[in-house]
């Protein structure tokens, strides 16, 4: 197998990059579970994507749409609703059927992400929603389903289900101080175990997402969130870095690569048996190929949008990996038939 860090020096896309040799001797005591492990690069087409490694999908074969175009209540610090802006708005429920209709029929659609902003409480209001989804379900019972759930109670998670949602994802918080103040929400850190416990106790799969360094670019709370997600019979954990140029400019630090990797690493260990993805969400460049390196080398079950020399990290450990054109939290069959589907 050899040194890694020698190793990674080697791989083009790399050869510039800083790596803390520590971390790296970790994760290469750790090379037999990794390598167990199948890996998953996400290439979802509802942003544009290719690489010299990895070729996007030129169809509409997992979009997202937001009920609220690029409006929300909550403008958190961290966002400022900028996630919103390049999903498809679908504000009335005629237009989300309509356009996931026209989708299916010119491009395939095989499912899609349905979001949107939030009000004052962090709640997202989509049942006016829920009987286009139910009907898109019977006329399309393939197509797979996601949706950001943002807080909700037990009603709100059954009533989800009931209209045909294959998969519920949100972000669970560690801290108080950063709901308070990142988030703009009088909330606390128990309404969003609360969310998770109620989504839990359906049959969706439950992909919560934490977003390291969500206290302006310090780690606070992510052992406490790993903790909760813990609790719970999660299908998966999402985990995105805070990315610092959607907020004001000053008021965000750069989660350092090394301390991104220690908390995969941590994950991994509290998380054995569960599948850890690395989701659209963190900072470009050289940080995102340092990143993304770290996320194969400590046993990182997918990635979505995968960095130059991604690739080469997962051949250098010996991981088997495929790519499937969907959001990283659903799986809609294998790697290689949805890289066949999307080459006409």
């Amino acid at each position: 197998m050899g040194d890694w860090m020698s190793a990674l020096a080697r791989i083009e896309a790399l050869e510039d990059a800083a790596f803390d040799e520590v971390l790296v001797a970790e994760m290469q005591a750790h090379a037999a579970g990794a390598r167990a492990r199948d890996l998953r690069f996400s290439t979802p087409s509802f942003k544009e994507y290719d690489s010299q490694e990895i070729k996007g999908c030129g169809k509409n074969a997992f979009p997202a749409f937001s009920i609220t175009g690029a409006a929300c209540a909550l403008d958190c610090d961290h966002c400022r609703a900028k996630i919103l802006e390049p999903m498809i708005p679908a504000t009335r429920p005629e237009d989300l059927d309509r356009k996931v209709r026209d989708l299916v029929l010119l491009q395939g659609l095989q499912g899609f992400l349905l979001s949107g902003g939030s009000n004052r409480r962090n709640e997202i209001r989509y049942e006016r929603f829920y009987p286009v989804i139910e009907r898109l379900k019977r006329d399309f019972p393939g197509m797979r389903i996601a949706i950001h759930t943002a807080l909700t109670d037990a009603a709100g998670a059954k009533r989800m289900e009931a209209a045909g949602v294959d998969t519920a994802m949100m972000d669970v918080i560690g801290a108080e101080e950063t709901i308070r103040e990142v988030y703009h929400l009088d909330r606390p850190v128990e309404d969003f175990e609360a969310t998770l416990a109620a989504l839990s106790a359906t049959g969706m799969e439950i992909s919560p997402h934490i977003v390291i360094g969500l206290h302006y670019g310090r780690l606070k709370g992510e052992a406490r969130a790993l903790e909760i997600v813990a609790r719970y019979p999660t299908k998966a954990l999402v985990l995105v870095v805070v990315m610092p140029f959607y907020a004001t400019p000053g008021t965000f630090a750069t989660v350092p690569p090394a301390d991104v990797g220690r908390i995969f690493l941590r994950a991994r260990e509290v998380l054995p048996d569960r599948d850890l993805l690395l989701g659209c969400a963190r900072p470009a460049g050289m940080h995102k190929r340092v990143t993304d390196a770290y996320a194969v080398m400590a046993g990182l079950d997918g990635i979505a949008f995968p960095a130059e020399g991604a690739v080469g990290v997962a051949q250098m450990v010996g991981r088997r990996w495929d790519q499937a054109h969907a959001c990283c939290s659903i799986k809609l069959g294998t790697g290689a038939s949805l890289r066949a589907g999307c080459a006409a």
